[in-house]
């Protein structure tokens, strides 16, 4: 579960939940913390005070423990007060709520009490963890005294959540986030398009510490999650897509160290083996007048696999993480200086072709900026640590989009020069030749550009020479040819595939990251889907390579991703078809159960007639008699 980017964060959970030691195990990487136990002197009970002894077994050495039990109000002034390198964690506030009712303290103001709390909660500079019993689900108690209990500490849960950044529900030692809250779309009821202008809604990214950031030759630092924009469709045509699903708003998290170490070998998860053969046995019997969905069953096979079910829903909630990366050098050649970076701010103001395309398939889109690489031809595209900053960036970004609802992912990504830097990844991962799998360069008005193809070619074959002896380790080949667009697109599949989220692909950043991530990780490939080759000879051959057949052939162009967004609609009418239509009358009713045999009537079969001259019976004539003559013949 990633929890990055809190500074406030409630974990509730019920009686021996495991809240308290996941609130624990969320500041173990802190050098020292101060303990805020709220607990009363336990006096002669021992079985609380072997509880109370446990809790202090489990502390570090380098904790401090702090006791608030004598003044209730106290807790809010250490709160207030804490520096912001503290590091605190209070345990519990179900402790406090009791010292709070104790006749020691009354009569008091309760509610101003939990006011403060809640106040210095909200203002707190320092790192925060607070532990609270969940007691809601129970029965009202009985006697004043636990009824008065559960009040308060039902509205001291309520106020110290409304003033955390994180909220967290411990159930049996499960975690599960309550704020902020996902908000995917429902796949029955979508909301209707909100009136919005032309330019789209962008959703500010949360506050948070200072994230790790890698910093390219001759490029920005490696940046946090960018905000999302959910693309609009123009207003004149919002009446027409009221029934568009559209995705929530997220919070993006800040990219923070947190022991990920992507590296190859890893044992991720892998599609249901047997959903994707069931949905396909199913579609023979369902009650259509042709002979089905043809190469579109290829849809339904791979959706129910990733769904685990042989009857897979259509994709409501989709994001679009287009990948924006600039590649100096030869590769080049022939762009447009600051072509990509215009069609990137297009995309994040919810203009241009792909914004549009969103807008139309109710996907909500996010720009990432990855960091510049260098000339291929004379070094290293970025450093180790970099390639490995922007693998677990493009990670976090899939974890993000998993937890905010998202059932399909589409990767696109534009770029000076990512064409023949994924054809030299091409040419180092799968032995391909630089000139068969690098496009012809065209003009913006149309015309080939051969000098130019001619200089992409030369820097994919001088960096293949210059790397000629160099290791073909995935992070390596990121590093000396892939650069920071192909990293964070690598990554991306990654998290995707940990978080069973399927990826849709359809252009050469895509299939090379799924190349070096197919070396990382075996599983990856699985979770991908290529909508269409675009003609494009690096992706024909990845494809090849990869076990991928593209979904149709329409040869389009639009962009990377643009393409994607183009067939989804109609890979959306499919899996809905696949769900929706009944069996065929007589049929397999698509649960493995067959209608008994049908009786038949025997035919009325007469010989007919010989027409003129023949023979006069239809039986076998008798065979002659044998003879000495015949014998001896």
């Amino acid at each position: 579960m990633s929890l990055d980017g809190w500074n406030t964060l409630l974990v509730l959970g019920g009686i021996r939940s495991g809240k308290s030691e996941f609130a624990e195990s969320l500041v173990a990487d802190a050098t020292t913390v101060r303990y805020l136990a709220t607990a009363a002197d336990p006096g002669d009970d021992p079985e609380w005070a072997a509880r109370i002894a446990a809790h202090r077994t489990r502390r570090p050495a380098t904790w401090s423990t702090e006791e608030t039990a004598a003044d209730p109000r106290r807790l809010a002034d250490v709160i207030s007060t804490a520096r912001p390198e503290d590091t605190l964690l209070v345990d519990d506030l179900g402790g406090w709520v009791t010292v709070l009712l104790d006749p020691a303290h009354q009569p008091a103001d309760d509610t101003a009490t939990i006011d403060e709390l809640a106040a210095a909660v909200r203002s707190c500079a320092a790192r925060l963890v607070l532990v609270s019993p969940e007691v809601g689900l129970s029965l009202v108690p009985t006697t004043p005294l636990g009824r008065a209990f559960t009040d308060a500490l039902g509205a001291v849960n309520r106020a110290v959540a409304d003033a955390c950044d994180t909220v967290v529900l411990v159930v049996a030692g499960q975690p599960c986030r309550l704020k902020p809250a996902a908000q995917p779309t429902s796949a029955d009821t979508p909301p209707a398009v909100p009136a919005a202008p032309a330019s789209g809604a962008t959703v500010p990214t949360q506050a948070g510490p200072t994230g790790e950031s890698s910093v390219a030759p001759d490029g920005p630092p490696l940046p946090g999650s960018p905000p999302v924009t959910n693309p609009q469709v123009p207003t004149e045509r919002a009446a027409e897509t009221v029934g568009t699903g559209w995705t929530g708003p997220t919070t993006a998290l800040p990219v923070t160290a947190t022991g990920l170490v992507i590296q190859p070998g890893m044992d991720l998860p892998m599609p249901d083996e047997y959903a994707g053969p069931q949905a396909v046995d199913r579609l023979a019997s369902l009650d259509v007048p042709g002979t089905g969905l043809g190469a579109l069953q290829q849809v339904i096979s791979f959706a129910a696999a990733t769904q685990g079910t042989p009857t897979p829903a259509p994709w409501r909630a989709v994001r679009v993480l287009l990948v924006h990366g600039d590649h100096a050098g030869g590769v080049a050649a022939g762009t447009t200086a600051g072509e990509s970076a215009r069609r990137a701010e297009q995309a994040r103001a919810g203009q241009g072709v792909l914004a549009r395309l969103a807008a139309e398939s109710g996907a909500s889109l996010q720009v990432v900026d990855a960091p510049a690489a260098a000339p291929i031809e004379h070094g290293p595209a970025l450093g180790t640590d970099q390639v490995n900053s922007a693998l677990r960036y493009g990670w976090r970004l899939a974890e993000e989009a998993a937890d905010a609802g998202v059932q399909l992912l589409v990767l696109a990504a534009c770029g000076a020069g990512t064409e023949a830097t994924a054809a030299a990844v091409l040419a180092a991962t799968a032995g391909a030749e630089p000139p068969a799998v690098l496009a012809r360069v065209v003009t913006t008005d149309g015309r080939l550009d051969d000098v130019a193809w001619m200089a992409r070619c030369a820097a994919v074959r001088d960096a293949l020479h210059r790397t000629r002896r160099a290791s073909r380790d995935s992070v390596d080949v990121l590093a000396e040819l892939g650069g920071g667009d192909i990293a964070v697109a690598t990554g991306i599949l990654l998290g995707a595939t940990a978080r069973q989220l399927p990826v849709l692909l359809d252009g050469p950043v895509g299939v090379a990251a799924a190349l070096i991530s197919r070396d990382l990780a075996g599983q990856a490939r699985h979770w991908c889907l290529l909508a269409d080759d675009g003609g494009h000879p690096a992706v024909r051959l990845a494809a090849d390579v990869l076990g991928l057949d593209p979904l149709t052939q329409l040869r389009l162009d639009l962009g990377e991703g643009a393409n994607a967004l183009t067939v989804l609609p109609l890979l959306r009418s499919a899996l809905a078809l696949a769900a929706t239509l009944p069996p065929r009358p007589g049929g397999d009713d698509g649960e493995g159960n067959e209608p008994g045999p049908i009786e038949e009537p025997e035919p009325d079969f007469h010989e007919p007639e010989p027409d003129g001259p023949g023979p006069t019976t239809t039986a076998p004539a008798a065979e002659p008699a044998e003879t000495s003559a015949a014998r001896a013949g």
